[in-house]
């Protein structure tokens, strides 16, 4: 095993960006230096590789910085400007320039004389790039990746007006949580109506990307883009019947939990039909959690709530912080959700959200700090490759630091009721969020095996899988032009497909790692450490076993964690 990375550093270590390239002329000399250069050794194999690496890095973080910029004033010219030309002007050419280098790497007269263990997962990726690019890919791959940014900024300029003013849409999601039901009914009809304004517009991008990725996986001599994503992704440790499984044991084990949840809750609000505008309110009729007023007291408590799950972690926050790299409110213009954006040549990350003052806050800034941790706890790793995860890992780092710091959320409510509402809202959204991903995917599948398909035939499976994981009990009458276009709110779908069953994997994974946090902490936290250390060194499966949980999606075990999550909010309710 390779020595793993230590992260000594403390919260007032500054960290400057470098020097990073503007231009592809600031590069294209050293790539093209590095496809030249005669490799005599193993010894001179090895060192070809980290400067390639570091070079890469450098790239990246120009390209990512393009994205933050962009991402945070969709609608500035110059961040437009500037991410267009990273798009048109530097990806374009480097494609084809990294194709060649993988190829004189795999080539390579020395390439068996690699530490195999080391650079198994890295050689095995490296091939299936090899074996997956195709020359007339490159201008395919620069359209898609500038059609993408349509759908953030249509989304961007979504505003909603209640009250006399106008709204994000995060913003005017934290409506729904409000006792008074017509308030509620109110915001969901302007939110969705806002978003059918858009239907054909986002309708029509949604055909233009179908069309574009089928022709990328055609070119590369693929039936499908599903099965070319598949190679892309590097989905080594599962197939695409794995996720036909997963899909049926969620129908199966954790759809008839959520029914019985949202009988529930159609009894308390004593209402003859559930709507869906009725999930996120209180069933008590008590005002919505606010668990911070701003995104100050957030970062606040939100470091020492990490503090209590292991003070490492917090430690790693504080130096975010320290360094500027958060972006954490709500305001106009800004791309909606949040993410967590790896500087590669800088080694630190930059977490990105969209935080008002609600609940969901909270769990999105748990879920990114997750994997802002995970990164920096490999941040040392010299090869850029073993510094970007997997989905798969990279999903689990993020939503188990959901659930191990719920067990601390006293700190942010001071009320006890207050905090056993959260904690059953939280555990509520685990169960209600795994039928969700069983759809997008279910979804995806049949988007890209079936590229032909009308936009009238794309509606209906939508509707099809859409009802096919929602509980019986939720009444959708009457909303069904809603119900159509509801997967246009799914940002995957346009910008990152199949990137989505992750989640699904991974929440079962963090189901799994908070039961034994639950039964001994010090132990669970710290083979979930020595897990998220390991970066992209190993395999998925061994990433798991090693924080000593399954990469596991069969119904027993889907069964098993969905009962432990029931029997948790269960024990919650009767206190």
């Amino acid at each position: 095993m390779r020595n793993l990375p230590a992260t000594t550093t403390t919260a007032c270590t500054a960290y400057t960006v470098p020097a990073l390239p503007q231009t592809w002329e600031d590069v294209e000399p050293t790539f093209t230096q590095l496809l030249k250069r005669p490799i005599h050794s193993v010894q001179d194999l090895s060192n070809w590789i980290i400067e390639r690496s570091n070079l890469e890095a450098q790239l990246g973080e120009t390209i990512s910085w393009a994205y933050i910029k962009l991402s945070a004033d969709s609608q500035s010219q110059a961040a437009n400007q500037r991410y267009q030309y990273v798009i048109q002007e530097i990806l374009p050419k480097l494609d084809p320039l990294d194709q060649a280098l993988n190829k004189k790497l795999v080539e390579s007269p020395y390439l068996n004389q690699l530490d195999a263990r080391r650079y198994e997962i890295y050689l095995r990726n490296t091939q299936a790039s090899v074996d997956l690019f195709q020359e007339e890919n490159v201008a395919l791959n620069t359209d898609v990746q500038l059609k993408t940014k349509e759908y953030a900024r249509i989304f961007s300029q979504m505003m909603i007006g209640m009250d006399g003013k106008q709204m994000t849409l995060q913003q005017a999601n934290t409506i729904l949580e409000e006792p008074n039901r017509q308030r509620r009914r109110n915001i969901y009809h302007k939110i969705n109506r806002r978003i059918l304004q858009d239907t054909a517009q986002l309708d029509q991008l949604f055909d233009e990307l179908l069309q574009k990725r089928h022709a990328i996986a055609c070119n590369a001599g693929m039936d499908n883009y599903r099965d070319y994503a598949f190679q892309e992704l590097g989905r080594f440790d599962y197939t695409p019947a794995d996720c036909h499984d997963f899909h049926q044991a969620v129908k199966a084990e954790v759809l008839p939990i959520l029914n019985e949840l949202y009988l529930t809750r159609k009894q308390n609000l004593k209402v003859t039909q559930l709507r869906p505008w009725d999930l996120n309110a209180d069933t008590a009729g008590q005002a919505p959690l606010h668990p911070f007023k701003d995104t100050n007291e957030l970062l606040h408590k939100g470091i020492q709530c990490l503090e209590q799950v292991n003070p490492e972690y917090a430690q790693i926050i504080r130096l975010i912080q320290h360094n500027g790299f958060l972006d954490l409110a709500s305001r106009p213009g800004k791309r909606p959700g949040g993410y967590n954006m790896p500087l590669q040549a800088t080694r630190m990350p930059f977490v990105f959200m969209n935080a008002t003052n609600a609940l969901g806050d909270l769990r999105t800034f748990m879920h990114e700090s997750g994997h802002a941790i995970h990164f920096f706890l490999t941040r040392d790793y010299p090869l850029l490759f073993d510094r970007k995860f997997t989905f798969e890992v990279a999903e689990l780092a993020a939503m188990t630091m959901e659930l191990l710091s719920m067990d601390h959320w006293h700190l942010f409510f001071s009320n006890e009721a207050d905090l056993r509402r959260a904690k059953i809202t939280q555990l509520e959204h685990v169960l209600k969020v795994l039928p969700w991903i069983a759809t997008i995917d279910q979804f995806q599948h049949w988007l890209y095996t079936h590229p032909n398909h009308t936009q009238e035939e794309r509606r209906a499976k939508w509707t099809e899988s859409f009802h096919a994981f929602t509980p019986g009990v939720l009444d959708y009458s009457s909303l069904e032009q809603y119900i159509e276009n509801l997967w246009h709110k799914q940002l995957h779908l346009f910008e990152v497909p199949f990137y989505y069953i992750e989640y699904g994997f991974a929440q079962l994974g963090a189901i799994a790692l908070w039961r034994q946090y639950r039964e001994n902490p010090e132990q669970a936290v710290a083979a979930f450490t020595r897990a998220m250390r390991l970066g992209n060194t190993r395999s998925i499966r061994e990433i798991y076993a090693e924080a000593g949980i399954r990469f596991d999606f069969s119904q027993e075990y889907v069964r098993d964690l969905g009962t432990f999550v029931r029997e948790e909010m269960e024990n919650l309710m009767r206190c």
